[in-house]
């Protein structure tokens, strides 16, 4: 009786084989479109992408293109070749724009670029477009079924992008394996972070880590610098510019898990400042 099965089964997977086959040489467009539709049921995407591509030009202009084209850029998402089926389906949307599919189409064309971006420590090129086309769709599109999958994906590579900045700015500042400190661009990277996104969730840290490096380059600053012929008093500046930093971090975050360390390095920069009011 095994025998049998395996026998059946087999003969199953042959006659299905050579119907593909037979369908791959065939001239009849109408036996590829019926066989690909069939395979793309079973989830049999690349079969079916490989019919659907040679009856593709065949079918402009018919009724049964617009089910093809579908059809088509979603053998290409489904394959997992997203940079085609952006574009399958941004072409699908432009010449369908009544189709009851345009809305689906647009949001797969936008979440392919979503899928090709990568992790936020490299190049975000790809995140920056994915969000673009995001954004369209969403305009486009505000009651779409789709808007709120749109939205968290949004979010989601708007938090990337702001990671990046912030760990950026963050790596002058800290040691670590590959670079030296920087606490002038640490300080600017930070105010760029918070002036691009003053509502991001990663703010505390930074206004902190913005202190911080402030403070680290106030304690290790030599006392005089020459600007023009004048002695400038470099050192005090630094420590009188710290304490500032300290200030506004504590208004904003008074609570913080940082408050504890900031208000012991407030405290040894009012140490500093008062050892030059005695000097005075």
């Amino acid at each position: 009786m095994k025998h049998f099965l395996y026998i059946v089964i087999l003969l199953s997977v042959l006659s299905s084989c050579s119907e593909y086959q037979k369908a791959l040489k065939s001239e009849d467009i109408a036996e590829k479109f019926k066989l690909g539709d069939s395979l793309y049921s079973q989830g049999k995407y690349e079969k079916a992408n490989k019919l659907f591509a040679q009856i593709v030009p065949s079918y402009r202009g018919k009724p049964q293109a617009e089910k093809l084209m579908y059809l088509y850029s979603n053998t290409f998402y489904k394959m997992k070749d997203y940079h085609t089926s952006a574009y399958q389906f941004e072409r699908f949307a432009s010449s369908y724009p009544a189709s009851e599919k345009v809305a689906e189409a647009a949001f797969l064309s936008a979440k392919s670029y979503y899928m090709l971006s990568p992790e936020y420590a490299k190049d975000q090129t790809e995140t920056k477009d994915a969000i673009e086309k995001l954004q369209n769709f969403l305009n486009l599109y505000p009651e779409s079924e789709y808007s709120a999958e749109a939205n968290k994906l949004f979010r989601e590579l708007d938090y990337k992008l702001e990671k990046k900045a912030y760990e950026i700015a963050k790596q002058y500042a800290l040691i670590a394996p590959g670079y030296t400190k920087d606490f002038n661009a640490a300080i600017k990277s930070f105010d760029n972070f918070i002036f691009e996104f003053p509502g991001s969730v990663l703010r505390e840290d930074a206004l902190f880590y913005k202190f911080d490096a402030a403070y680290q380059q106030a304690m290790n600053s030599v006392e005089n610098k020459v600007v023009s012929n004048m002695i400038v008093p470099l050192r005090k500046n630094r420590l009188a510019q710290a304490k500032e930093y300290y200030t506004t971090f504590k208004k904003s975050y008074g609570n913080s898990k940082y408050i504890a360390e900031a208000d012991k390095m407030a405290v040894t920069l009012e140490e500093e400042l008062k050892n030059y009011s005695n000097k005075s």
